[in-house]
């Protein structure tokens, strides 16, 4: 009988457990990133909440950076970064940052959704504009800035041009697992959040 080896991933939101604060909770995450490591998993996804007290998971990338400092070879991602909040050009460019300090060790997962409630999304974005429509052309404008010198505007991310950094879509619903389909990406689906949609995806 052959050996089937599936690579297994963590996904953490960086909870603050009871009688802790939030530099325990950010050392619990890097804590169980050096776990996973030595125990052989692919991959250690983080993901992004805002106004949330129990979680610290809100500033995606430094906490993505950090555990990338404290680890050595596991790949650190995005579970993911919820683009309606974000300049897509500005994602380009942390993430080309930390591909140029930590090589081949980054995955960018990108999700639709604010990742909190209305009021928060609002004073984030600063903006009354529903960018989560904009969702497919920003993932495309990311995949566009990650892509070869001769294939980018005037504008282009610096560092992260010729990154080619794995982007994968998140999504808890059919019309992120068509976008990603279109676009030939790899699609992971929340079923934390939405159970019942699984058999449907």
């Amino acid at each position: 009988m052959s050996k089937i080896n599936i690579p297994l991933s963590v996904l953490n939101l960086v909870p603050i457990r009871k009688g802790e604060g939030a530099k325990e909770a950010i050392d619990s995450m890097v804590e169980l990133a050096q776990a996973t490591e030595e125990l052989g998993y692919e991959r250690y996804w983080i993901a992004e909440h805002h106004n949330t007290s129990t979680l610290v998971s809100s500033a995606t990338t430094m906490l993505m950076k950090h555990t990338l400092e404290h680890t050595k070879k596991i790949r650190v991602g995005s579970g993911g970064v919820m683009l309606p909040n974000h300049s897509p050009l500005i994602i380009s460019e942390q993430f080309g940052t930390m591909e140029t300090i930590y090589p081949n060790r980054l995955d960018l997962g990108l999700g639709r959704a604010p990742g909190t409630d209305q009021l928060t999304a609002s004073a984030i974005r600063r903006s009354k504009h529903d960018s989560v429509h904009d969702f497919p052309n920003d993932v495309q404008e990311i995949l566009k800035y990650f892509g070869p010198l001769e294939k980018q505007g005037f504008v282009k991310a610096y560092p992260g041009v010729d990154s080619n950094i794995p982007v994968y879509i998140l999504g808890s619903s059919t019309d992120s697992a068509r976008l990603a389909a279109k676009l030939g990406l790899p699609y992971a689906f929340a079923a934390h959040f939405a159970p019942r949609h699984m058999q449907k995806q």
